[in-house]
C-alpha cells in the first residue's frame, strides 16, 4: 500500500519515458483513468486501455514519441498538490503551465479538468499535476 497512488501514477509514467518504454502498465483508480483521458485528449499519450481482469484493474498506456528526434512528448510531468500539502486554487487564481503552452490537471467539483476547462467553466479546485 503507497500512500499518494497520484504520484505513483505520475513517476511510472516518468520512469516508463525516461527508459524508453513504448507500453506502461499502471493499477487503476477512477481519478488515474480520469487523468488519463485527459492526457489522451490533449496528445500527450498515443493510447490507452483498461483492463479489468483483477480486482482493481489496471490501465495500459502507450506513450507517445517523436517520429524524428525519438524525444518523448512529455517533456516533464511534475506533482503539485501532495498529502502533505495540499494546493488548492480558485478559478480566477488557475495556473497558467510554460505560458499555456502545458496543462494543469485539476481535480474540480465538477470532475477532473485541465485548466483551461476549469477556467472556462468558472471553477477552481485541487492543482494535481503540471504537464508540459
Amino acid at each position: 500500500m503507497y500512500t499518494d497512488p497520484i504520484a505513483d501514477y505520475l513517476t511510472r509514467v516518468r520512469n516508463a519515458i525516461s527508459a524508453g518504454h513504448r507500453v506502461v502498465e499502471i493499477p487503476a483508480s477512477n481519478l488515474k483513468k480520469e487523468m488519463t483521458k485527459i492526457l489522451f485528449d490533449q496528445g500527450y499519450i498515443l493510447s490507452y486501455q483498461f483492463n479489468s481482469d483483477k480486482v482493481q484493474g489496471s490501465i495500459k498506456i502507450a506513450l507517445k514519441y517523436d517520429k524524428d528526434t525519438k524525444e518523448s512528448v512529455i517533456r516533464k510531468i511534475q506533482r503539485i498538490s501532495t498529502p502533505g500539502l495540499r494546493k488548492y486554487v480558485g478559478s480566477k487564481e488557475m495556473p497558467r503551465v510554460l505560458n499555456g503552452l502545458g496543462i494543469a490537471i485539476v481535480s474540480t467539483s465538477k470532475g477532473v479538468m485541465t485548466n483551461k476547462q476549469a477556467r472556462q467553466e468558472n471553477v477552481g479546485g485541487e492543482v494535481l499535476c503540471y504537464v508540459y
